[in-house]
């Protein structure tokens, strides 16, 4: 069984600290118009017993920039309502 290659990205914490990060998936809500980006911590490996810390932001595009993306924090419970079924929706397909 091949592993599928993930997308990476670079986060840096609030010292300025890079950490690295897989891409689980992005989607889109079409009702807002906003972006969201699911990533994980490389290196954290899902165990039939633990569970993957996963981290959730908004995201834009910047095609124009040296990053690529620009991450936000996700602020609201809607936000957060959203973002939580879109990943029981992914974790139920993973399955």
């Amino acid at each position: 069984m091949t592993q599928e290659e993930k997308d990476r990205i670079v986060i840096p914490d609030e010292n300025g600290d890079e950490h690295l990060f897989d891409e689980l998936f992005k989607f889109t809500v079409d009702e807002t118009g906003k972006s969201y980006i699911l990533v994980t911590p490389v290196g954290e490996e899902a165990d039939e017993d633990e569970e993957v810390e996963v981290f959730a932001f908004r995201y834009e595009d910047r095609d124009d920039e040296e990053n690529d993306i620009a991450l936000f924090p996700i602020e609201t419970d809607a936000e957060w309502e959203i973002v939580e079924e879109m990943l029981n929706t992914f974790s139920e397909e993973d399955q």
